[in-house]
């Protein structure tokens, strides 16, 4: 987002100033690439902002190709690692550009999309984001088409901030594996944008992975509980139910975003009540994740698990799924 609010001709370069030294310092060799469209553009422009979005990481990966690689499949982030480059993966959140336009996904495919997630806090023509879970909504019959035409292609199904009922219907009638981009413990933080016990179970069930997302206000309600310990009780506690190979880590590292987009005269909107700008001490961008390490290696997890969460989970489904089309039926 913050890239993309640049003229075209400083995206490459901002992207190598800003981000490229952050994600380098916090040891982070895979990122996700959302694709996340403001309301200011929906529903009119959201579709060409999209494009625009995904244009601005093909040229600031194809400008800084010394250093980073946008991946289409689990082969191609292999090669990206062992070369000693970032393995970059583009995600739509909430698909506003998509709208009820199903057959577009394919093209989003052929543009490198590999990731999806079909609602945001409201109503899309797909389903309900989590704000709305007062309405019992499951997904709708475009959003059913949506499910099936990313399992199709080999693009991962994402139910963060997907409302309870439609991540059921997913979990109901998905045939491939789902991803949790953000979400951390329901059990341990009651917001609807976390996910509870019985979901953790069910996406891992499915063979997915669960990326717990360090927002400081889905960790605790009170400030004071908003630490890294806080945030490594959300990674065990998932690592309990779910099993600690359906474990990630989702950061949501989005207050320097808001902090870069947001004009001097006016201060960002909440969400859901949650101050967007409250950070973990220490996790307010890529540079702190050492912190996690530490704290996961106090807690006495192995080296095993612990590179499983780090990584190696996400490492795995994207190796068995991203950019697989499902098998032919006979």
């Amino acid at each position: 987002m913050a890239v993309a609010a640049r003229p075209p001709a400083a995206w490459a370069s901002f992207f190598r100033e800003r981000w490229l030294p952050q994600l380098r310092e916090g040891g982070v060799d895979l990122q996700v690439l959302p694709v996340f469209i403001d309301d200011e553009f929906r529903p009119e422009g959201a579709l060409r902002q999209t494009l625009r979005m995904i244009e601005c990481a093909h040229v600031l990966a194809e400008g800084n190709a010394d250093e980073v690689r946008l991946c289409l499949d689990g082969r191609q982030i292999d090669a990206a690692l062992a070369e000693g480059r970032i393995a970059l993966v583009l995600a739509l959140e909430s698909m506003p550009g998509l709208d009820a336009s199903v057959e577009l996904l394919p093209t989003l495919f052929r543009l490198g999309v590999r990731v999806g997630s079909i609602a945001h806090w409201g109503r899309t023509p797909l389903a309900d984001g989590s704000g709305q879970d007062a309405t019992g909504s499951r997904l709708t019959s475009h959003g059913v088409e949506v499910l099936r035409e990313m399992e199709r292609l080999g693009m991962l199904f994402d139910i963060s901030h997907l409302g309870a009922t439609g991540v059921a219907h997913v979990l109901e009638i998905a045939t491939r594996p789902v991803i949790a981009t953000h979400s951390s413990a329901r059990a341990l933080r009651d917001h609807h944008r976390n996910l509870t016990d019985d979901q953790l179970r069910a996406v891992a069930a499915g063979g997915g992975v669960i990326c717990v997302n360090f927002l400081a206000g889905f960790l605790a309600e009170d400030p004071a509980d908003q630490t890294v310990a806080r945030l490594a009780d959300h990674i065990v506690h998932v690592a309990e139910v779910a099993g600690t190979e359906h474990v990630g880590l989702g950061p949501d590292f989005i207050r320097e975003v808001f902090l870069d987009l947001t004009p001097p005269c006016c201060e960002p909107s909440g969400l859901s009540g949650i101050d967007v700008l409250a950070t973990v001490p220490g996790l307010d961008g890529p540079r702190g994740l050492p912190l996690v390490t530490e704290e996961l290696v106090r807690r006495g997890l192995d080296d095993k698990q612990i590179h499983q969460i780090l990584g190696g989970n996400m490492l795995r489904l994207f190796r068995d799924e991203l950019g697989r089309p499902a098998p032919v039926a006979p």
